[in-house]
């Protein structure tokens, strides 16, 4: 099992927090909470007037749910709007959230819930309380989810504001060679990726390991599993801490799924099991007497994997949520094209890793771009979904599934998984109405922003010769 909070190192109490004010070891308390994007937005406060006024909560406009990336207000949204004046929503400090960030000088971060004013009610549409309302589906069922993240990204020896300066190319790269577990061309980023470890492991995000990935330039970094809540909490905060010591060291880093066409894209593997909530403690209820091809198993493993299966088509735009994660989806290149799971074969999206109490599901469809709240909330509501309508999974795809026939294929498009996820009576039953209406418009426009894009692509290829 996992250690327990208070064995964490950088978490923080209250009474923690307020020592290390009154000492002068903490001035600064970051309050952040995840976007539509699954990109951290929030405010700094002063260490004392957090203590003092905030520790309950503060506001936050509520436009930050209906911007896109260049955070132009878009229109069309029924959450926020001109109309109704872009008001506040209330940020809820999750205090068991509360951290000392190592990286930074003197300061801490709390990740906080969004809420309606005056009720204090879950803004229904933001990430973070739409895993919750799966969690708490999950709960009633007796159950409790277990996961970890694995996340690779591309390092460059270019700093960010160079890196957008030179519009992203020809960015000096810490690699000349694919470095797959290689320990010469991994010792050469140590650097970035020792940094990575050991800030990461000091504010309280135990980490596993790095390790070169198949793309040149591109690496892996492996966090300790954890509930899932606390792990799509760990998932931001990685990605988050990568990027801030990239940029203090005047590199940068990408968490594209498909930064470069000639490489392989990187992923965020989810790894997923669900425990049982009856005992004194939580077990494994993966684990079971029944044989699932070689597969020691129980009837649970099996509904969960097939209702996960079963409804990755419709909710789709929770794994592969830009126009940018179809990119990856290429035969030969570590990523899944097909719906098909198999024991330990990485060409399956759905791998089986593990016997015994660490026997779980390794789904390898999602993207380094997933915003971890939505694909693990729809981890849950899709398996669920298997659970109550004991859906039962396809035969393993034995071999290699890239080459295999009659499988059905991922959705090739952003546009065509939006299609899915709008008509999805699942998606309406599990997260809400509202939810699917909100997050159809989201990647609409999402996809909408490409489409009106001219690319250097078309450039290049059309500009003297067409």
């Amino acid at each position: 099992m996992r250690p327990d909070h208070e064995t964490i190192p950088g978490m923080l109490t209250v009474d923690d927090l307020r020592t290390a004010a009154e000492d002068g070891a903490i001035d600064t308390v970051i309050l952040a909470f995840p976007d539509p994007y699954g990109k951290p937005m929030g405010k700094r406060l002063d260490a004392s007037f957090f203590l003092t006024d905030v520790a309950r909560g503060t506001h936050a406009c509520d436009y930050l749910f209906t911007v896109d990336m260049e955070m132009e207000p878009v229109p069309g949204y029924r959450f926020s709007n001109w109309e109704s004046g872009y008001g506040d929503v209330h940020l809820a400090p999750d205090l068991a959230t509360l951290r000392k960030l190592s990286w930074l000088d003197r300061t801490a971060l709390v990740l906080c819930d969004a809420q309606l004013d005056p009720t204090h009610e879950p803004v229904a549409v933001a990430p973070r309380s739409i895993l919750r309302k799966q969690l708490d589906r999950l709960h009633a069922h007796g159950y409790a989810a277990m996961a970890g993240s694995e996340l690779e990204y591309f390092l460059y020896r270019t700093s960010y504001l160079d890196a957008a300066a030179s519009g992203y190319r020809n960015l000096a790269e810490v690699g000349w060679y694919r470095e797959d577990y290689h320990l010469l061309q991994a010792a050469r980023t140590e650097d970035l990726n020792g940094a990575f470890r050991r800030h990461l492991a000091a504010s309280g995000v135990p980490v596993e390991s790095t390790k070169g990935e198949f793309g040149k330039n591109q690496h892996e970094l492996n966090i300790r599993y954890a509930p899932i809540l606390e792990m799509a909490d760990r998932h931001l905060l990685l990605k988050q801490a990568v990027k801030e010591i990239s940029d203090r060291l005047g590199c940068s880093a990408t968490f594209m799924a498909k930064p470069d066409a000639a490489e392989a894209g990187s992923s965020a593997h989810l790894h997923v099991s669900l425990w049982s909530t009856a005992g004194a403690e939580l077990t494994n209820a993966f684990p079971g007497s029944g044989d699932l091809s070689g597969i020691a198993c129980s009837d649970l493993f099996r509904w969960f994997l097939g209702g996960w299966m079963h409804y990755v088509p419709e909710l789709m735009v929770c794994y592969a949520p830009t126009v940018n994660s179809y990119k990856r989806f290429e035969a030969g290149s570590w990523a899944p094209t097909a719906l098909a799971w198999s024991p330990d074969n990485r060409t399956a999206g759905f791998r089986i890793v593990g016997t015994g109490p660490s026997l779980r599901i390794e789904c390898r469809i999602p993207g380094a771009d997933v915003n971890p709240y939505l694909a693990y909330a729809a981890v849950i509501a899709s398996g669920l979904a298997g659970i109550d309508q004991q859906i039962e999974p396809p035969p393993p795809h034995i071999g290699d599934v890239y080459a295999a026939a009659g499988i059905q294929m991922l959705p090739a498009t952003l546009e065509a998984a939006v299609t899915n996820f709008a008509a999805s009576d699942l998606a309406r039953s599990a997260f809400g109405a509202e939810v699917v209406e909100h997050y159809s418009h989201f990647f609409t426009t999402e996809a909408q922003a490409f489409r009106n894009a001219v690319t250097d692509w078309e450039r290049t290829r059309y500009f003297e010769r067409i």
